[in-house]
């Protein structure tokens, strides 16, 4: 098993809170991790109808078989049972008694909220990390020799394998092609999934926009020309966009809020979640696809603001993220709020880099004045270095 770099976190929420519980995607590693961290705990998966009835008919019976707690997987299936679960909290008073997981926030999210505020902390588990995709890369031994090696490749000095790839676990420590993977992902989870969720009545038209949002990552969101191009209404648009990002498909990234005596966009920014699943749902089959697609700078993008995003979450915090860009178009990527300090960050697909790389940054950071940070460069080349007063640094820096 790879270790995560959410483990710490999780250890240490257990031993702050009465209960724990882990969101994120499914197929994300979510029970695998709290199975190898409390592998003394009694398992039980929800998914699994009888003990999902017995849960929803006798809750009390139900939690009466776990007298010293245990690990209760996709517990958005029974919300009932969290009512049930203070008072087991309260009348132990032990930490870490009980690990939650789920795969959607809607179900686990307002369920904590109002039944265990307070008594549950909350760690939020995506795909592997660069960092934990290289550790990985050991178990491509395992491929079978007749594989076709273009999409069984791990990461190399090339990202184009990375954003093929994506970080779903079993991508990595099986040997599969990725184009079947998410395949079957697709329909086995995030459709049967969508259906539990909205009353769709046309799955291809669903199918359709969840297409049109892979080619838009890394784009400002329209959703009245997302309707358009699907066929739906504004407010259909709107709610199914809080399905995925609900489902841990995609993530809105903010503009940053103080303009700076600036005119500034205040339309977020969509991003995937996983530039694997997006690769998928835009047709691309192999790393050299990728190479020449008109959206590699987006997915680069996506993948970048990706790892950010998950070094915040698997240290259990909220996100500090958010891009600023004005009417005139001047943009940044990414700015990292460090307790009012702002970094700036630029994304460059490319191996090399362009003095406009560099100028934006320094136009910014003349704006922002006392509240500029390290400016930075992220980009698809392998030498770090500083370079007009910028840190320049590889795709590659950001597994460590």
């Amino acid at each position: 098993m790879i270790t995560r770099q959410a483990t710490q976190t999780l250890e240490q929420l257990a031993a702050t809170f009465p209960a724990v519980a882990v969101t994120g995607p499914r197929q994300s590693g979510k029970s695998t991790l709290v199975r190898a961290v409390f592998a003394d705990r009694p398992y039980v998966s929800l998914e699994d109808l009888d003990q999902r009835e017995f849960a929803r008919e006798d809750p009390r019976g139900f939690l009466a078989r776990y007298p010293d707690g245990a690990v209760l997987d996709e517990v958005q299936h029974c919300p009932g049972l969290f009512s049930y679960l203070q008072t087991r909290m309260d009348q132990s008073g032990r930490l870490g008694e009980w690990l939650l997981t789920g795969s959607q926030q809607f179900g686990v999210h307002s369920a904590v909220s109002q039944s265990l505020a307070g008594r549950v902390g909350m760690l939020t588990l995506l795909p592997f990390s660069l960092g934990e995709v290289e550790a990985a890369d050991g178990l491509r031994n395992d491929c079978d020799a007749g594989a076709d090696a273009s999409v069984l490749a791990g990461v190399d000095a090339n990202p184009d394998a990375w954003l093929f790839r994506g970080g779903y676990p079993p991508v990595h420590d099986r040997p599969v092609d990725p184009t079947i993977w998410y395949g079957s992902y697709v329909q086995t989870y995030l459709e049967r999934d969508v259906r539990q969720l909205l009353q769709i009545r046309d799955l291809s038209q669903f199918q359709l926009f969840m297409r049109l949002v892979a080619g838009r990552t890394g784009q400002l969101l329209n959703q009245s020309a997302l309707g358009d191009a699907v066929g739906v209404s504004h407010n259909t648009i709107r709610e199914w966009l809080s399905v995925l990002e609900a489902s841990y498909v995609i993530h809105r990234l903010p503009p940053h809020h103080r303009n700076f005596n600036k005119r500034v966009v205040k339309t977020p920014k969509l991003f995937m979640l996983d530039t694997g699943l997006a690769c998928w749902l835009l047709g691309i089959e192999t790393p050299e696809q990728l190479a020449t697609h008109p959206l590699r700078g987006e997915l680069f993008e996506t993948a970048v603001v990706g790892e950010f995003l998950k070094q915040r979450l698997n240290q259990g915090r909220r996100a500090n993220l958010a891009f600023w860009r004005d009417r005139g178009g001047r943009e940044v990527d990414l700015v990292v709020d460090r307790a009012g300090i702002l970094d700036p960050i630029e994304i460059k697909a490319g191996a090399t880099l362009s003095g406009r790389a560099f100028t934006g940054l320094e136009r910014w950071c003349a704006i922002a004045g006392h509240e500029a940070g390290q400016p930075m460069v992220v980009y698809g080349g392998t030498d770090d270095r500083e370079q007009r007063g910028v840190r320049v640094m590889s795709w590659r820096r950001l597994a460590q």
